[in-house]
């Protein structure tokens, strides 16, 4: 099987098809998709005596083996070029990961078939989470071309043990340009909410200030720039992480070039979510774009819409969790599934001729 990678000029009938919005006649755009994807434990399948991750090997409590570990990354290979692929007709420029065990994992999956032709570069650091998953984020080496990237650590102390450190992931942060034009990206998977949302809170909000100290440290030294904050953040887009912290906005009227715009939150007042838990829908799986990003000078990249990658084969069709994302493990052991989270993306628009998008918000 051949897999063509589509130029990124795309007219503006395609858009006049599209249910939401419509651009001008006869006028063409470059459009490119954002992803991010949890793609829910990619470990390999050797034990690392450093960190947790005993379950996952071919003797621990889920017997990971070498064929489950290989099924894994065929099926992860197999989603990530379609995601926003409907309108953009080509993979994802930029993917930011989450739950992945090391670099490994990573370039055994760009390696896969299906993905191989994209010609993805890795951006990784080891992150000291007890669990040992990290972040990392992928980048097509034809269109993105990277600057400079940095790991800021997480520092989190427990709240009845103050000198007990609580071990976390790393916030990855790429700076790189796509046709000349500087993006910056923000890569995080924040503490869980082991222990209940109320009593594990105060590490979310610990986590959106060290995002908060990223976004003002780029701002000082680039007052427009373009930033986009993505991951797992294991809060909703109404959560106080991101309303009182990040100081997130659920619309672009009025937003100057550093606040934060959250497409998400409208889709999560709808009843939207990226995972399912206990017969109700989180949307922990965001993408955040600064408002830089929101105008309307389509000279330059902006922001056009945002999604759920949620197509049918990532649906558990029966059971239980009919209607759940379709993992690769349940309570039940194997499920043979891609993840117990749906995929999230959000397209940027560039005029390639005279005219301007409508209905981008």
């Amino acid at each position: 099987m051949i897999t063509r990678i589509f130029p990124l000029f795309v007219s503006c009938l395609f858009f006049f098809l599209s249910t939401e919005s419509s651009f001008s006649q006869q006028k063409k755009y470059k459009i490119i998709s954002i992803a991010f994807y949890n793609v829910e434990n990619l470990f390999d399948t050797e034990n690392n005596p450093f960190t947790f991750d005993d379950d996952r090997t071919p003797d621990g409590d889920d017997v990971w083996t070498q064929e489950k570990y290989r099924d894994k990354l065929q099926k992860l290979a197999e989603v990530i070029p379609e995601i926003g692929s409907d309108i953009s007709k080509q993979a994802p420029v930029i993917v930011g990961i989450c739950e992945i065990e090391n670099r490994r994992v990573l370039e055994d999956l760009i390696s896969e078939p299906k993905l191989k032709a994209y010609n993805y570069g890795i951006v990784h650091y080891e992150s000291p989470d007890r669990r040992g998953i990290d972040v990392a984020l992928l980048y097509r080496k034809d269109i993105f071309r990277l600057e400079n990237s940095v790991s800021h650590e997480l520092l989190i102390y427990d709240s009845k043990e103050p000198d007990k450190r609580i071990y976390t992931r790393d916030q990855l942060v790429v700076s790189g340009k796509i046709d000349d034009e500087k993006l910056h990206f923000i890569v995080n998977h924040w503490p869980s909410r082991s222990g209940g949302e109320t009593a594990s809170s105060y590490k979310r909000e610990k986590a959106a200030a060290l995002n908060k100290v990223i976004l003002d440290s780029i701002f000082k030294k680039e007052p427009l720039a373009k930033v986009i904050s993505m991951g797992d953040f294991n809060d909703d887009p109404t959560n106080k992480s991101f309303k009182e912290i990040l100081k997130t906005k659920g619309d672009t009227k009025g937003l100057n070039p550093h606040q934060l715009y959250n497409p998400m939150e409208r889709m999560f007042k709808k009843g939207m979510g990226t995972l399912a838990y206990r017969d109700g829908w989180n949307l922990f799986d965001q993408i955040l774009i600064s408002g830089a990003l929101t105008k309307k000078d389509y000279s330059s990249f902006q922001f056009y819409k945002a999604g759920i990658f949620n197509k049918k084969y990532l649906i558990t069709e029966s059971g239980q969790y009919k209607g759940y994302p379709f993992r690769s493990y349940g309570y039940s052991g194997y499920q043979g599934g891609y993840s117990d989270h749906f995929p999230v993306y959000i397209y940027l628009v560039k005029q390639a001729g005279p005219g301007s998008p409508k209905g981008s918000e």
